[in-house]
């Protein structure tokens, strides 16, 4: 029973036949689709073909004709062909993870060889420049699905005006939520440590199993950063355009000094089309993966980079370097000069000064006993006219009684929102918020319309966290709001407390004690105000 053009397929109706019959086609569709982008040609579709053929457990390929399509990733080919494997039993259809797995094995059939996607990126790099590189390998992570575009549109995004320009939002969707059933799967599977972490360059091909996604798309390209191996690949479920990840060779961890700056701006340097940041060396203002090397970057302006200078400063040892204090709720110094050399040099002269600075009248000790908090969170990119900008974002890690989870991270009456660590991509103005916040706001909006109670207080609610937010609301806005109108509201008030985090994460605060202590620290590093 052939299906009509663009309608879904009824699985579940199907004889086995029919379902083999489906798949074949598909399985041929694929082809078709990895022919058009050049993931395959001549001899490479018959190796794939086979290799479908036996993972999906067919015998032959499908006669059928097969339809003429124009589609820009097969996300929803893939689909259906997870759902019709799921059907025939090839798979648990009912782990989300092993349907994202079986997915990759399908697309992995049609995926360049690891040398061959080196050797087309350094030909391109050599011939037409890195931009025709880099778009060549993106292009080449979104046609294969492993950068999951139709996931990744599932975010909801906006911007809201703050004191300090417009900071992005975004509730994450693109993770699915883990079920009792995965949690206890996870729990039975067996301690493993292959791949050491999700950034090890053994990533590469690797089957995947309940609590580790497959990888036989994946793909990485090799980098020489200051005389040490790295490795450039793109971000699965990208946070911003071209998001990619800059990984070492080695399964070592973060650390963050002259060494670490000058990779970071030779990267920026044989790719001045990106954007390259790195987490923090330290835990609580670092990133998820501290005990692996990486950095972060992108073709993409954030939020941190449109910020005005506040307080303009000045170094006689670097005259040819502008500085400045950002207008930014993360304590932050922007260096501005043609000369990586130079900026370099005015920048490890502010961190090696950081390192080791206390100021306990804002709460800034540099150690406690040997256990350092100071650190710094760098980005970098570069402009035809001004040269390489690098903000250098000042860190600290401290912990208290009043503030267990750290006194720079984000504050306990804001947890409702964002009580993870914020990281580089939080740092430039980017809020990863997460997906519960889709359906609280939702709830909210309704007690805000009077379409529903305040049950915020009630046993059991899941609005509990936030009860007092809620209150706030209620009391600013009343519960009479049109829908829109609600809804609005909201997406504002959510941007407005990520400002507030941000604020937090700062070291000096915004008041006139603290840009009076950051002016202290700037001149402890040699730096006095222009």
């Amino acid at each position: 029973m052939p299906k009509k053009k663009n309608e879904p397929l009824n699985v579940s109706a199907l004889t086995p036949e029919e379902r083999d019959a489906a798949l074949a086609l598909d399985a041929e569709r694929l082809l078709r689709f990895g022919r058009k982008h050049k993931l395959i040609r001549d001899l490479d579709e018959i190796v794939a073909r086979n290799t479908l053929l036996d993972l999906l457990g067919l015998n032959e390929p499908s006669e059928e004709k097969v339809p003429k399509e124009s589609l820009d990733t097969p996300a929803a080919l893939l689909d259906e062909m997870v759902e019709l494997s799921a059907a025939k039993g090839l798979f648990d259809g009912s782990v989300p993870q092993y349907r994202i797995n079986f997915e990759s094995r399908i697309m992995g059939a049609l995926m360049p060889r690891e040398s061959e996607v080196c050797k087309k990126f350094k030909k391109l790099y050599a011939k037409k420049g890195p931009q025709a590189a880099t778009d060549w390998f993106y292009d080449l992570c979104v046609v294969s699905n492993y950068i999951r575009t139709a996931q990744i549109a599932r975010n909801i995004q906006w911007n809201t005006a703050t004191p300090y320009g417009e900071m992005e939002i975004t509730i994450n969707l693109t993770k699915p939520e883990k079920d009792p059933k995965v949690i206890a799967m996870e729990r039975l599977q067996p301690a493993s440590s292959y791949p050491k972490c999700m950034l090890c360059k053994e990533n590469i091909g690797y089957a995947g199993r309940i609590n580790f996604p497959a990888r036989q798309t994946h793909r990485i390209v090799p980098l020489n950063l200051a005389g040490e191996k790295f490795y450039l690949q793109y971000s699965p479920y990208a946070y911003f355009h071209e998001h990619c990840i800059i990984l070492n060779d080695s399964h070592k961890p973060m650390e963050m000094d002259r060494h670490t700056l000058a990779q970071i701006f030779d990267f920026v340097s044989q790719f001045p089309h990106y954007t390259c940041g790195s987490n923090a060396d330290l835990p609580i203002v670092g990133g998820s993966i501290l005990s692996h090397s990486h950095f972060q970057g992108g073709r993409y302006v954030f939020p941190m980079q449109k910020a005005s200078v506040a307080v303009p400063l000045k170094d006689p040892r670097y005259p040819n370097v502008k500085a400045g204090i950002l207008n930014w709720p993360v304590s932050a110094i922007r260096l501005v000069g043609r000369s990586s050399q130079q900026v370099q040099n005015a920048a490890n002269c502010i961190m090696d000064a950081w390192r080791d600075y206390s100021d306990e009248s804002v709460d800034i000790l540099s150690h406690t006993g040997d256990t350092p908090h100071n650190t710094v969170t760098p980005i970098l990119h570069y402009d035809d006219e001004e040269g390489y900008i690098l903000d250098l974002a000042l860190r600290n890690n401290r912990t208290t009684d009043e503030y267990p989870d750290g006194i720079f991270h984000p504050h306990k009456e804001y947890h409702n929102i964002k009580k993870e660590n914020i990281g580089l991509i939080e740092v430039m103005g980017l809020a990863i918020l997460p997906a519960r916040l889709k359906e609280q706001s939702a709830a909210i909006a309704d007690i805000l319309t009077g379409e529903a109670p305040n049950t915020s207080r009630e046993p059991g609610s899941t609005l509990a966290v936030h009860a007092d937010w809620i209150d706030q609301l209620i009391k600013k806005y009343g519960t009479a709001m049109n829908r829109r109108d609600a809804e609005a509201a909201l997406r504002d008030e959510i941007g407005i407390v990520f400002s507030h985090v941000l604020e937090n994460a700062g070291v000096f605060k915004q008041d006139e004690a603290g840009q009076a202590a950051f002016l202290k620290f700037a001149a402890a590093a040699g730096f006095k105000k222009a």
